[in-house]
């Protein structure tokens, strides 16, 4: 069953999906994980792949797909997925920038809530603000698998969703920061957001690849396409859960 941008058959997919935002790092991830990884779509080279993962022993099936960058790319994939193909969770594997003190470049992060200023989940609940929220079971998990993280310390709390990269209203971080956010990036809001709507389970997990308040070396493109370890063997510990 087709769609307008996964080129998939009907049991292509497994019931969770990796979902990191560059298809260069699916690719990595799925062949990384999954000896049997066969690429099951490929629609605007916004790859997808499917195969076993084996986790203490156990066979499970997972799939992994690229998700573009912002909301709105993040929430087509995440429906069709939903909608079309049966899935049952997504899982974001990516990265985010540092906000709150004591988290730094290299750390992970476990996205339990996210802010936003994109007016994406807004129209959800007419005079509601949309409370974006992780999936409790799939948080749970990530976050009593951290002790398999090696590198940088584990953090679990909200993130903000943003849907400009560069530009940000003076006093926005320090407010978010005051307020007890760990880090920014650009898709959890709205893929906890489709997750409710279809009511299915949604998680992030992000690695820290800069810090957007004291001042750390950045990592490089490079090592944003390939230092995300501990963020997915958080994330795997949540899809196979």
């Amino acid at each position: 069953m087709p769609t307008p941008h996964i080129s998939a058959g009907p049991d292509d997919f497994a019931p969770a999906v990796l979902m990191p935002g560059d298809p260069r790092r699916a690719e990595r991830i799925a062949h990384a994980l999954m000896p049997d990884a066969r690429l099951v779509t490929d629609v605007r080279g916004m790859l997808g792949f499917t195969g076993t993962v084996e986790v203490d022993g156990v066979a499970h099936p997972l799939s992994v797909m690229g998700s573009g960058m912002g909301q709105p790319s993040a929430t087509i994939y995440a429906t069709e997925l939903f909608r079309e193909y049966g899935v049952q969770r997504i899982i974001r594997v990516g990265t985010c920038g540092g906000i709150a003190e004591g988290v730094q470049v290299g750390d992970v992060i476990i996205g339990t809530g996210a802010h936003t200023d994109s007016s994406m989940n807004q129209a959800r609940v007419p005079g509601i603000n949309f409370s974006a929220v992780a999936d409790l079971e799939l948080a749970a998990a990530a976050w009593g698998a951290r002790e398999k993280v090696t590198e940088g310390t584990v953090h679990a709390g909200p993130v903000v969703s943003r849907d400009h990269f560069y530009w940000a209203v003076p006093g926005m971080v320090d407010g978010l920061r005051a307020h007890g956010t760990l880090g920014v990036e650009m898709e959890a809001a709205a893929l906890y957001g489709v997750a409710n709507e279809f009511g299915r389970q949604a998680l992030a997990v992000l690695t820290v690849s800069d810090h957007l308040v004291d001042g750390s070396a950045d990592m490089s493109a490079q090592e944003r396409e390939t230092r995300f370890g501990g963020a997915l063997a958080l994330a795997l510990a949540a899809a196979t859960c």
